[in-house]
C-alpha cells in the first residue's frame, strides 16, 4: 500500500461572464486545470512524481487570479494540456491500485470527483482519502484550524525548494511533512481528530470564549443567521432566549453579534458559515462574555457602522402610494 499525496489547481469562471452562465451536466465549482501527485511508501519514504496540465473543455477562459496566483499561462494550457480523460488515465495508471489518497485540505477530493462525474468517468478509486491537515493537528498542536502548509513546513522545520501554488510543488511539500508524520496512526485515529474539526471553530478562539455549539443542515446563509438571532440565541447561562444587535461580517464567513439575555445580560457571539457536501449550511458558534477580547472588537466595529436603514413598514408603504399623484 502507498499513499499518494495529491494536489489540484482548478479554474473558476469570473462571476458574470458568459462561462459563470454556462449549464453544465453537473455542477462543479472549478475545472481542473493541473495534477501533481507524489508517492509515500508505506514506510514513509519520498518517492516518485507526477504531474500533467489539463486543457479545459469548459471554462476555458483562464480566470486572471487563477493565472496570477499559479503562473499558468491559457498558451500553456493550449499548447501543453491533455484532455480529462487522458489525464485521468494517465494518472490512475500511476498511481496503482492498492493507494490512500493524502490532501492539504478538504477541497481538492471533492473537486476532483465533480470532475470525474463531468465525464462519466469512476469516482470509487478515490474513496480512500484523508485530510493531512487533520493529522497534522492531531499530532502537534491539538487544534481544530487548518494550518496553511507554508506554516507546517516552518513548525517542521522543512525548507521550500518548490514553487508554491504548483500543484506538484505544494503536493512534494506536503508529502515532506506527511513523511514526519506517523501516518498508520493518523488514519486509523483520523475520526476523532476530523471531530475535533468539525465541532471547532475551524481557527483560533480568542479570549473569554465560554462555550461552542455546531448546528446543521440549514437552507442557506440568511436561514442559518435566521437561526442564530431567533430560536437558536440562547443564553449560555440560563438557557433563556436572547435578543440580538446586529450581524457584522468578517473575514471568512464569519458574523458576530451582542446578543442581550433578560436575566444574565450581554453575551459576544461570532458564528462560521460552512458548506456541507449536500449544499446546506453549517454554523459554528462562539460564545463570549461580554468584557472578551472578542465583544471589544464587535464595540470597535459598530462604532464604524453607518446606522441600518430600517424598512418601511407595509402601512407606511401603503401611505406613501396613496400620497403619489394620480
Amino acid at each position: 500500500m502507498n499513499y499518494i499525496v495529491l494536489d489540484m489547481e482548478w479554474n473558476q469562471p469570473w462571476p458574470g461572464s458568459p462561462s459563470a452562465k454556462k449549464v453544465l451536466p453537473v455542477q462543479i465549482r472549478g475545472e481542473i486545470i493541473q495534477i501533481g501527485a507524489v508517492r509515500v511508501t508505506e514506510d514513509q519514504q519520498v518517492t516518485d512524481e507526477f504531474q500533467v496540465l489539463i486543457k479545459p473543455k469548459y471554462y476555458r477562459r483562464l480566470n486572471r487570479r487563477v493565472s496570477k496566483l499559479t503562473g499558468i499561462k491559457e498558451a500553456q494550457l493550449r499548447e501543453n494540456g491533455v484532455p480529462m480523460i487522458d489525464a485521468m488515465t494517465a494518472f490512475r495508471q500511476w498511481c496503482g491500485e492498492d493507494v490512500v489518497f493524502l490532501t492539504w485540505g478538504f477541497d481538492d477530493i471533492t473537486i476532483l470527483r465533480e470532475n470525474l462525474r463531468l465525464y462519466g468517468l469512476e469516482e470509487n478509486w478515490v474513496d480512500r482519502w484523508y485530510n493531512a491537515q487533520m493529522i497534522f493537528n492531531a499530532q502537534t498542536d491539538g487544534s481544530s484550524s487548518q494550518k496553511a502548509l507554508k506554516t507546517a513546513m516552518e513548525i517542521f522545520g522543512i525548507e521550500a525548494t518548490r514553487p508554491a501554488h504548483d500543484a506538484l510543488g505544494d503536493a512534494y511539500h506536503t508529502a515532506l511533512i506527511c513523511a514526519k508524520l506517523d501516518l498508520k496512526k493518523g488514519t486509523q485515529e483520523y475520526g476523532q481528530a476530523l471531530k475535533s474539526h468539525v465541532d471547532g471553530f475551524h481557527g483560533a478562539e480568542l479570549p473569554g470564549c465560554i462555550s461552542r455549539k455546531v448546528f446543521y443542515d440549514y437552507a442557506d446563509k440568511h436561514a442559518a443567521l435566521k437561526a442564530m438571532t431567533e430560536e437558536e440565541n440562547k443564553c449560555p447561562t440560563c438557557g433563556k432566549q436572547m435578543t440580538g444587535t446586529r450581524w457584522f461580517s468578517q473575514p471568512g464567513h464569519r458574523y458576530m453579534d451582542l446578543a442581550t439575555c433578560p436575566a444574565c445580560g450581554k453575551f459576544l457571539i461570532r458564528v462560521r458559515l460552512s458548506e456541507q457536501p449536500d449544499g446546506t449550511v453549517r454554523v459554528s458558534r462562539l460564545t463570549y462574555e461580554a468584557t472578551s477580547e472578542a465583544a471589544e472588537a464587535y464595540a470597535r466595529r459598530a462604532e464604524k457602522a453607518e446606522p441600518e436603514r430600517k424598512r418601511p413598514s407595509s402601512s407606511q408603504r401603503r401611505r406613501r402610494r396613496s400620497k403619489l399623484p394620480q
